[in-house]
């Protein structure tokens, strides 16, 4: 018995040691993967703040670029409608009616020709063909051009006499030699009946290098910028470049355009290296990696400290856990909290490793993320349910009635146990005698009702155990309405006598977290009963130790037809994300993370985002920018300086259109009160967090059909 006793002693030291040094093992091996993630994410974070300003850098150079094209641009067009009066003087001597002839038209034209030399000749074109020309002297070939016939320019010349509008052609090989451009002026005289009829043009026919020498564009590429000019063919339509500088333009280059006489010409500018530089990116990403190394291995040395400080403590500080007391209040909201959000938690934890598992598997896949989400939906309906317990308790909750269908009701409940009942094997059945599934209820409350008390079943049911929930609809004398009986039975460790009275009291419970390991609240039960009197029903238990629980609630609901639950489905959102293609939306919200998935979301919906980061910068940010800029403003609640409702009071209480701009609230209070002082502050809709894409398209939807 001694040896036999020695031996187990022995074996059991070993075991010990074996599981210590196993249990090490597992800890190194933690801390290198969380030294791992620590570097990757800084990594990440720094990569992306390099990015960021990388943007701004950019954004500061395409702002110069910008502010330089349109400097050049404005240099075009002042110096094309010089030209103008040129060509004016001969129009309003003819449509005068003044015969004018070639001797008289030389000596104007000496008289008012410049120095420049930019303008090259000065013809009349009676009828569109060229019968005067100065000076005459190098322009010989240009006599008796018909420009309404001639292939290179009778477009733009048939667009002057059309339009009788001031018209550039060109630039292109003049006949005389040379690349100019024509500046077309149609002439029309009136007759005695004072009908006008079309004379011909006054033509000005301009040195287009000289032309371009005086612009002094040759000062962009000496400012380390490729530049580009171009317009569109006349008679073909394709893009014509008519001056460039420096390298081919990149993508990406600041384009302006530029109205010229009766057309529109491009001018599009970028820096020759482009906006960002490979020495930028190579600097962003060395930076990136030196700081990765760096938290890597102070993430190191103070996770291995920590783990030695553990093992010198552990005995120390699990005896001083027994003795650690919380402030009462407190305690029982937190204790709440964990009661109420451990049953989805548990599902969405499980299926996510399911999924892990399974991620080649479609169909799985799919099924998990499905089973996920419908747990966290539960999970943040619990959440907020648990937060009103208080409001219950002072009459300030009211019932939201919306149309239900009992049956997929009771599935979504099923999936959020189905872990946990797989993880101890426990039986269940669900059993529906329904004449009337659709219904007219509180869907959340009657959800937080059966999770609760399935949720005991499951926690307090030993391994191969059964829970059953049926649902029977007993006959009922009002037409219109119907009695539904929902029972919860399990063969758990059950109740004593003793305890049963004071099932229903909060934070009351028979057995200890230390006595069989199940945590809990007391809380769950009182919540229950709340509800079900909120909705006028009744609940009833029986239990007896060692066998189980049996729970009856009877509640009331009006009866609906299917076609109420079909017409209640979720919109249709299919084409709304399009509509929100190139909306231009301003986001003021001054947390990252949450303005971070705001803007994926909408950036998504290719959807252009501006970010606020309180409610001055979203007032002033709107008063900068022209009217009609922002298509909409997302407005979160809760900033610093100030609030939402604040600002949107300032914009509503603007002088110009901006006052009139859809305005959406985002905001965690989604209690109807909150809707209502959003609506009472000038906003349009009402969006909660977290937020639901979905949701999101929607109400945005609804906000761009109503305009607002």
């Amino acid at each position: 018995m001694v040896k036999y006793t020695s031996d187990v002693t022995l074996y059991r030291a070993g075991e010990g040691k074996k599981n210590q040094m196993i249990k090490k093992d597992n800890t190194s091996k933690q801390i290198r993967i969380y030294c791992l993630v620590v570097g990757i994410i800084s990594f990440f974070i720094v990569s992306v703040c390099g990015q960021l300003l990388n943007r701004n850098t950019v954004n500061e150079e395409k702002m110069r670029a910008a502010f330089t094209a349109e400097t050049t641009v404005n240099r075009i067009r002042s110096q094309l409608n010089r030209y103008l009066d040129v060509s004016e003087f001969f129009q309003n001597i003819i449509e005068s009616g003044h015969q004018m002839d070639s001797k008289e038209f030389q000596a104007l034209s000496q008289m008012i020709s410049d120095d420049s030399q930019i303008i090259k000749a000065i013809e009349l074109a009676p009828d569109g063909v060229v019968k005067d020309i100065y000076p005459l002297k190098g322009n010989e070939a240009a006599f008796g051009i018909d420009m309404l016939n001639s292939p290179a320019r009778k477009h733009e010349a048939n667009l002057a006499m059309k339009s009788g509008q001031y018209t550039i052609a060109g630039p292109y090989e003049l006949n005389q030699g040379g690349l100019g451009s024509l500046l077309f002026e149609p002439i029309y005289i009136t007759d005695k009946s004072g009908e006008k009829s079309f004379w011909g043009f006054s033509i000005l026919v301009l040195d287009w290098n000289r032309f371009l020498e005086e612009l002094e564009l040759d000062k962009l590429t000496d400012a380390s910028y490729c530049y580009q000019m171009w317009k569109k063919d006349g008679n073909s339509g394709k893009k014509t470049i008519i001056a460039q500088g420096g390298d081919a333009i990149h993508k990406g280059a600041v384009q302006i355009s530029c109205k010229v006489p009766n057309d529109t010409w491009y001018f599009e500018i970028i820096p020759h290296t482009g906006w960002v530089t490979v020495k930028q990116q190579a600097l962003v990403f060395l930076v990136a990696v030196s700081i990765a190394v760096l938290a890597t291995a102070i993430c190191y040395l103070m996770l291995h400290r920590k783990q030695r400080e553990k093992l010198y403590t552990e005995e120390i500080r699990k005896s001083a856990e027994k003795a650690r007391k919380a402030n009462e209040a407190k305690t029982r909201f937190l204790f709440n909290m964990s009661h109420d959000i451990r049953t989805p938690m548990n599902a969405i934890v499980g299926f996510s490793g399911l999924l892990e598992k399974s991620i080649h598997d479609e169909k799985k896949s799919l099924d998990y993320i499905k089973k996920i989400r419908v747990s966290s939906d539960i999970l943040l309906t619990i959440i907020n349910q648990v937060l009103e317990m208080a409001r219950i308790e002072s009459g300030k909750v009211t019932l939201n009635l919306e149309p239900t269908d009992i049956r997929e009701m009771v599935d979504a409940i099923h999936t959020v146990f189905e872990s946990s009942l797989v993880q101890k094997s426990l039986e269940y059945q669900c059993s529906l005698n329904l004449q009337h599934p659709y219904i007219l209820c509180d869907k959340t409350k009657v959800e937080e009702i059966i999770l609760n008390i399935v949720s005991n079943s499951v926690k307090y049911t030993n391994p191969h155990g059964k829970i059953s929930v049926t649902i029977n609809e007993p006959e009922s004398a009002d037409e219109g309405s119907a009695n539904y009986v929902i029972i919860v039975e399990d063969t758990g460790i059950g109740m004593s006598q003793d305890y049963l009275p004071h099932i229903f009291e909060e934070f009351s419970r028979e057995h200890t977290t230390t006595e069989n390991r199940v945590a809990g609240t007391g809380l769950g039960l009182p919540i229950v009963k709340s509800l079900v009197e909120l909705m006028g029903g009744t609940i009833e238990v029986e239990s007896e130790a060692g066998k189980g629980s049996h729970f009856i609630i009877n509640l009331s609901f009006r009866t609906i037809s299917r076609d109420e639950i079909t017409g209640k489905q979720k919109p249709d959102i299919s084409g709304i994300a399009e509509k929100l293609e190139g909306k231009r939306i301003l986001l003021a919200e001054d947390n990252d993370l949450n303005a971070e998935i705001a803007e994926t979301l909408l950036e998504e919906m290719k959807a252009e985002v501006i970010r606020a980061e309180d409610g001055n910068l979203c007032v002033d940010k709107l008063k900068e920018k022209p009217e009609g800029y922002f298509d909409m403003i997302l407005m979160d609640i809760q900033m610093p300086n100030i609030d939402g409702y604040t600002a949107t009071k300032m914009i509503r209480s603007l002088k110009d259109s901006k006052a009139q701009i859809p305005i959406v609230a985002m905001t965690a209070n989604a209690y109807e009160e909150d809707r209502q002082k959003a609506h009472e502050a000038g906003m349009n809709g009402f969006i909660a967090k977290p937020l639901d894409v979905d949701e999101m398209i929607r109400v945005l939807g609804e906000i761009m059909k109503t305009g607002g």
